[in-house]
């Protein structure tokens, strides 16, 4: 096939619909924006700066349920829907849109339980022989006391299910275990615990790496390290992401050659032998160990906020290489490259957040994004008096791509400070392993 061939198929790719609201959802509309044949890209529900960039738009109809959504995008001709969150990815959103004849970026109900159920992934990865760390699977409370009791050393204590990126403790001692396995089995997590993993404690430095699938087919993208803990140093709770860089220096690109053999390809083999055709992100969030590389755990779609760093790093051809992901069509794709450069990621969070974050305050922005600045709106919503206001706890990133990291992270904090809400909090030390902090 010619690449006009490839180039003509592909170009009947008019208008974007993407499901979500958060950084990760503005980042990709922004990243798809570069493609010049794109009309219009549309974000339901959207945030407070999804129309700061060109061609985007809050798509907001009365009612979010799937019917509304599907005449919503047979009424706008959407050529193509990409579902940002896990939720809806989880409750099948996909598998509805695509039975109505839409084509769609995010995988099925059940290609989801990769990241909807961590005991299932966990069997998925034993089947396939993918490396991960001991566990162990426990429906009741005295069962996993039992077993942490005999095992006698700290675990990871991890609710089965969705929890926003919060559901999982990494515990120093038996007590923390102890006290994390009674929370989880409480209902701090509701039906998300239902089911609890206890993990072994396994050591080494994480990195996050990403591949775009077709079903049978898949593209990696350039790795990432996210940075989960609330507070500098890697401390206090764990958060749904604090910060992030890209590339990761961790792993060069023979490795992540060698990762995509031992994992990603295994995933894919392993999801097709249970009949799952899996069409979007597969990303896997990994421990470099001293025995080697272990998967902590699969997320079904980008993640947050490594795409924000990701998405200043993909060519002008990333919406149609989606789209031929989504229409099973990846070998028709232009060639996805990937701009140099490394690209830095901080994130603003407002008071009380992750537990009990404020909402309501007005933002104030003195920054504009250009080719080499981005900021991300995220929990961010505009009041009746047109003036944008904080909706959720972590509230926008500020990007910022340098052709180091020293660089990259000076202009996006040098930025950060010309921002400013009430309660606002962030980390000075993102990127540490891979930048030069002064004291």
């Amino acid at each position: 096939m010619t690449k006009n061939q490839k180039t003509e198929e592909l170009s009947e790719l008019k208008k974007i619909l993407i499901i979500g609201s958060g950084g990760r959802e503005n980042s990709i509309a922004w990243a798809l924006s570069k493609n010049p044949s794109i009309e219009q890209i549309y974000v339901c529900p959207g945030n407070g700066g999804t129309a700061d960039f060109e061609k985007c738009i809050c798509l907001n109809p009365k009612s979010k349920d799937e019917e509304t959504i599907i005449l919503e995008c047979q009424r706008l001709q959407i050529n193509l829907i990409i579902i940002g969150p896990e939720v809806p990815l989880a409750q099948g959103l996909a598998n509805q849109l695509r039975q109505a004849g839409l084509t769609v970026f995010g995988p099925s109900k059940d290609g989801a339980q990769l990241e909807a159920s961590k005991d299932w992934a966990k069997t998925l990865m034993i089947e396939n022989n993918i490396p991960t760390a001991k566990h162990w699977t426990t429906h009741s409370q005295e069962e996993a006391l039992d077993i942490l009791r005999s095992f006698n050393q700290p675990l990871v204590i991890k609710a089965d299910g969705l929890a926003a990126g919060k559901g999982v403790t990494v515990c120093e001692t038996i007590d923390q275990s102890e006290d994390a396995i009674k929370e989880v089995f409480s209902g701090k997590f509701g039906t998300a615990g239902n089911k609890v993993i206890l993990e072994e404690k396994i050591e080494g430095p994480e990195v996050s790496i990403f591949a775009l699938c077709d079903g049978e087919k898949l593209i990696v993208l350039p790795p990432a390290q996210d940075h989960k803990r609330l507070l500098e140093g890697d401390k206090g709770p764990n958060t749904g992401g604090m910060g992030a860089y890209a590339p990761a220096r961790l792993i060069n690109q023979k490795e992540l050659e060698e990762l995509t053999e031992l994992i990603l390809i295994p995933t894919l083999e392993g999801l097709k032998k249970k009949k799952i055709k899996y069409v979007g992100v597969i990303y896997a969030g990994l421990m470099l160990t001293s025995s080697g590389p272990k998967v902590i755990e699969f997320n079904c779609r980008f993640g947050d906020p490594e795409c924000q760093a990701l998405m200043p790093l993909m060519g002008d051809e990333f919406a149609s290489v989606l789209f031929a992901c989504a229409r099973g069509e990846l070998e028709k794709a232009p060639k996805l490259t990937f701009n140099n450069g490394c690209s830095a990621c901080i994130v603003a969070a407002t008071k009380g957040y992750p537990d009990s974050p404020k909402k309501g305050d007005q933002i104030y922005i003195n920054v504009e994004s250009n080719p080499s600045l981005q900021v991300f709106h995220a929990g961010t919503a505009i009041d009746q008096f047109d003036n944008i206001i904080t909706s959720g706890g972590r509230v926008l990133s500020v990007v910022a791509q340098g052709e180091s990291f020293d660089k990259a992270f000076e202009l996006a904090y040098k930025n950060l400070k010309k921002i400013n809400f009430n309660g606002m909090h962030f980390r000075n030390d993102i990127g540490y392993q891979v930048r030069k902090i002064s004291s």
